[in-house]
């Protein structure tokens, strides 16, 4: 075995050969001020932010390679990332954070996102861990359902944002595709019968912040864990609870938070139970099984979620993959820094819609629903363009 010294003079070899390479054909030499003027690059853990791109572009290349053996293009959305990617896959894993540095610096330039003045959005995000039961008990009651056969989407996953004013899937009539049950109509009982049932939850309010989160942990009375991902959407539209709640003035704005809604909604159960069915959105959830219980949840690239470093974006918009550099000086991170770091596209929601708006995945548990549920924040983007894409690169 090698000792360290000698693996990173091969690691620092491998990335030399590799960068030269890539930039053998380019008319000019990365000019990196142009990161040296984000402030908090110098200080980013970019090992980290290595990791989650790592991942991503183990899903871009292994897409591309199953496209390509069918005698099909990589893809629009594939293509700008498929050769970084390849480069990226061919350093070591993990990276130290200099070398991470210096791979982005030299593959990719920094472009600001311009939108509501350059003024991005930024909310957050996380799995819920929750108690459940295979069996339906009186005190286990609510089902959490597995994906119809009869539902009909009518655009990808990946873009619903862009559609969520309109229907995004329906069901088959004998008049074309019409409107599926919505939330109110599922949870009155008008699929029961048909088998969806995945298990049973306690609460309506904990298992309606699974559906908006798009993930869960449930765990079992024996003590097992049950791991549940996005399967699909009923197909209407996405309506924030907590917005109506605002413009009803029944919670002020500033300290609208998941706290504050929960207790609204514990303080008014019959009241609740009407507000969540104006959210007509309903969401399907299937059961990971080998899924690793270390990593998070998979995104809407179908990638394990990294806390602090996923980021889910309009798909439509941004490519899945994309590295953006994040930066929200009026958050906090839990080290209580000002959240200035790189980040990946790796996710999507049916509310995050435009260039500037993001969900910062926080990770799992209480914790990170706590901090989620605060993340209500300006800031700003710069996506990472590879340099190869740009014009007399």
């Amino acid at each position: 075995m090698r000792d360290a010294h000698a693996s990173r003079l091969a690691a620092a070899a491998i990335f030399l050969t590799l960068w030269i390479v890539h930039h053998a054909s380019a008319s000019t030499v990365p000019d990196r001020s142009e990161f040296r003027q984000l402030a908090g690059w110098a200080d980013d853990d970019h090992a980290a932010a290595f990791s989650a791109f790592h991942r991503s572009c183990r899903k871009i290349v292994s897409v591309a390679d199953a496209r390509i053996a069918k005698g099909e293009p990589p893809g629009n959305e594939i293509a700008p990332l498929l050769d970084v990617c390849k480069v990226a896959l061919a350093l070591p894993e993990p990276i130290e954070n200099s070398a991470a540095r210096s791979f982005f610096e030299a593959n990719f330039s920094p472009r600001a996102v311009q939108q509501n003045g350059g003024r991005a959005f930024l909310t957050g995000y996380f799995e819920p861990e929750l108690n459940g039961s295979r069996e339906r008990s009186e005190r286990f009651s609510i089902p959490v359902l597995a994906k119809p056969d009869d539902l009909v989407p009518l655009f990808a996953d990946t873009h619903r944002a862009a559609h969520n004013h309109e229907l995004t899937s329906g069901r088959q009539s004998e008049d074309g595709i019409v409107a599926y049950d919505d939330r109110k109509a599922i949870e009155s009982g008008t699929l029961s019968g048909r088998g969806l049932e995945i298990l049973y939850l306690a609460d309506r309010f904990d298992t309606y912040i699974m559906h908006v989160q798009g993930s869960g942990r449930v765990v079992l009375p024996d003590g097992t864990a049950v791991r549940l991902a996005y399967a699909a959407k009923n197909g209407h539209p996405y309506t924030s609870i907590g917005r109506i709640l605002i413009e009803r003035g029944e919670i002020d704005k500033e300290a609208m938070s998941l706290d504050t809604l929960e207790a609204w909604v514990r303080g008014n159960p019959d009241a609740a139970k009407e507000l969540m069915w104006e959210n007509r959105s309903y969401i399907f959830f299937r059961e990971l099984e080998g899924w690793d219980p270390s990593l998070g949840p998979p995104g809407g690239q179908g990638v394990a979620l990294t806390p602090g470093r996923s980021l889910a974006v309009d798909a439509s918009i941004h490519n899945l993959g994309t590295p953006i550099w994040v930066d929200v000086p009026e958050l906090e991170d839990p080290a209580g820094s000002e959240f200035r770091r790189l980040m990946v596209a790796q996710d999507v929601g049916s509310a995050i819609k435009g260039a500037g708006r993001g969900d910062i995945f926080w990770g799992s548990g209480v914790s990170a629903g706590q901090i989620a549920g605060k993340t209500r924040h300006p800031g700003r983007f710069w996506t990472l363009v590879p340099r190869k894409s740009e014009p007399n690169k």
